[in-house]
């Protein structure tokens, strides 16, 4: 009798044990992915997000033996974009490719059609963004101080360019102003091709752009670079002094890129992407094609890429106040 009773016991005991410990054990045994991942970049085919994302998908499918389809869809400033990542199903297979326009939004816009904070969950910081204060040669401007003597001897008549309103552009050619605390005017245009020959051509006289559009053009002296945007010196052009040297009052309207989930979707998922990623920036083959881009590899973990965005959108909020402006 007790040894039966000793058996009916252990076999209770056990289906107990299998029922409680059967899900997690079935997340743990459960490999990720076991299907095609798919990154959404929110803007067009081509630009810098685009090529990030194409940098980084083919690596991750080697690593994962899955698909990675990058699938562009552009459109209301990456708004359409980002809500579609918004409302996914939170379970690591459909990623959002942010960039500098994900928290200019946030902080420009009053009503989103997703929650910034609420409705995403960090992944990791990718790559920060390299730009650029240039000017034309003929202005005769030599130095961030002598670009502030010269606008504060022509108040309101010293133009800056960028690729848009509300562009990462714009928002660094604004912080530029305010903390060199002179009256200078913004002229968006289509996209940085523009701004770059209006800047080219001294229509306008200075511009905040990308690194690596404008660094042919500083090589052939056919533009004056004043600063860098990065904390360190570019190891491209380390005689150019950095932005907090030079404007220390700066605030910093940081752009960079990187990966978020939809909210809920598990940490232990989102570490193992933030993981692989960190290993994928570490290869030879991308520090280089990055570095050429303008872009410094900057991998984070999941906590740290939200806490990134959060104290972003605060910087930005102040600075849209600051600078007066206004969506559109």
């Amino acid at each position: 009798m007790h040894t039966l009773q000793s058996a009916l016991f252990a076999a209770v005991v056990s289906t107990g044990v299998a029922i409680t410990a059967a899900p997690g054990l079935a997340q743990i045994q459960q490999k990720f992915p076991t299907r095609p991942v798919r990154i959404v970049v929110p803007s067009a085919a081509g630009g810098p997000p685009d090529i990030v994302a194409r940098l980084i998908g083919p690596k991750l499918s080697e690593i994962w033996g899955q698909p990675v389809v990058v699938e562009n869809r552009p459109g209301a400033t990456t708004m359409i974009g980002t809500s579609l990542v918004a409302k996914a199903a939170p379970d690591g297979y459909t990623l959002l490719l942010n960039s500098g326009s994900f928290t200019i939004n946030a902080a420009l816009q009053p009503k989103l059609p997703y929650d910034p904070l609420k409705d995403f969950a960090g992944v990791t910081h990718i790559v920060s963004g390299t730009l650029a204060l240039v000017v034309p040669p003929a202005l005769g401007v030599n130095s961030v101080k002598d670009l502030i003597a010269f606008g504060k001897a022509q108040p309101g008549k010293i133009f800056f360019g960028s690729s848009g309103g509300a562009s990462v552009a714009h928002l660094w050619g604004e912080a530029v102003r305010l903390a060199a605390g002179i009256k200078a005017v913004h002229v968006g245009f289509k996209g940085q091709p523009e701004a770059l020959i209006e800047v080219l051509t001294a229509r306008v006289h200075y511009a905040v752009l990308n690194f690596g559009v404008v660094l042919p053009m500083i090589k052939d002296g056919k533009l004056l670079a004043l600063a860098v945007s990065t904390l360190k010196r570019s190891p491209l052009l380390p005689e150019v002094p950095t932005m907090a040297e030079t404007l220390p009052e700066l605030k910093r309207p940081e752009g960079g890129m990187g990966l978020l989930a939809p909210a809920r979707t598990p940490h232990p998922i989102r570490s193992q992407i933030s993981k692989e990623i960190a290993r994928i920036l570490d290869l030879p083959d991308i520090k280089e094609r990055f570095q050429a881009m303008g872009f410094i590899p900057a991998p984070s973990t999941p906590d740290e890429h939200e806490k990134f965005l959060r104290v972003q959108i605060e910087t930005l909020s102040k600075l849209v106040v600051d600078a007066g402006l206004k969506a559109k």
